[in-house]
């Protein structure tokens, strides 16, 4: 009698439960979401990501409010979100490399293993740029023309500092780094002559003429910058090229369906189209949870080839 008491109390738990789940899951969300921006305000990511939060709030019907967490290259903004609660009210839109690379060169407490991998929403356009003025037009002649000047450019941690610093010793060049907390304050040095080039997310888009591609980073010409020399064809590396929304890994998988859902929404939204394509330039891709961590898994073990190369 007993146990049969007992498991007519625990199965009496277990619907009660899988009742309050259920409802909770329809309510979602019922208080504000966070969405941390890892980088400074001003930078492509930044600017993308207040659009995009404003477009992914009208198809969840609730508010989504962001919350920049710059520094060390996006790992202070994703140890916040590798401690958050995984219910689905802190959210991270970043690039890929973010999630990949701190754990990997950075003395950091995550590792990839610690996210939820939520949906791709475009393809970052990284490059290295210059001033429309600068005395050289491609990565080669900025090679060629350090060879007897002297350098700077500016760096914003993590994965950048080692691709140039990478790119630096197959050239034999020395370039000087000079810290900047990411592109919102990069673009200005470079247009202020505090530096002769720079790593870009994206950002130097938005200032048109000024700006001057010397090099893709990643994997495939720029949209912005189509004949631009691309990085993979001469030095046999790139940058992974996706900007994404995750979450806290043990994220409920009816949350993250119900937010696969809203984010290809939210991507056809007509503002963020226009701030993605039109003005960063940044191509707008959706892709699934499944589909993104497939992308993540290959993307690592190619980051850790590089690491290797320059170690």
């Amino acid at each position: 009698m007993l146990k049969s008491s007992r498991r007519l109390i625990a199965a009496t738990l277990t619907a009660l439960g899988v009742a309050m789940a259920s409802q909770a899951h329809a309510e979602y969300p019922d208080k504000p979401i966070t969405l941390i921006i890892p980088f400074q305000a001003g930078g492509s990511t930044e600017t993308l990501g207040r659009v995009f939060a404003e477009a992914l709030g009208k198809q969840l019907g609730g508010r989504v409010v962001v919350k920049t967490r710059p520094g060390a290259g996006g790992a202070i903004g994703a140890t916040e979100l590798a401690f958050s609660e995984p219910d689905g009210y802190t959210l991270m839109m970043a690039s890929s490399s973010v999630l990949l690379w701190p754990p990997l060169a950075q003395d950091v407490d995550y590792d990839k293993d610690d996210f939820t991998p939520i949906a791709q929403i475009a393809e970052t356009q990284q490059a290295i740029v210059a001033a429309a003025d600068a005395p050289f037009d491609t990565f080669k002649e900025l090679v060629a023309y350090s060879k007897d000047h002297d350098l700077s450019y500016a760096d914003q941690g993590a994965i950048t500092r080692v691709f140039i610093d990478y790119l630096a010793s197959q050239e034999g060049v020395t370039w000087t780094a000079i810290p900047t907390k990411g592109g919102g304050e990069a673009m200005p040095f470079l247009l202020g002559g505090k530096v002769d080039f720079s790593y870009s997310g994206g950002v130097h888009s938005r200032y048109g003429d000024k700006m001057k591609v010397l090099m893709s980073l990643i994997g495939k010409p720029l949209v912005s910058a189509p004949d631009a020399p691309v990085i993979l064809d001469d030095y046999g590396i790139a940058l992974p090229s996706e900007s994404l929304i995750a979450g806290p890994a043990g994220m409920d998988p009816e949350i993250v369906a119900r937010l696969e859902s809203a984010i290809e929404a939210a991507t056809m939204d007509e503002a963020f189209v226009d701030m993605s394509e039109n003005k960063l330039m940044f191509p707008v891709v959706y892709s699934d949870s499944a589909t993104l961590s497939a992308s993540l898994d290959k993307n690592n073990e190619g980051l850790k080839k590089v690491l290797e190369a320059v170690q």
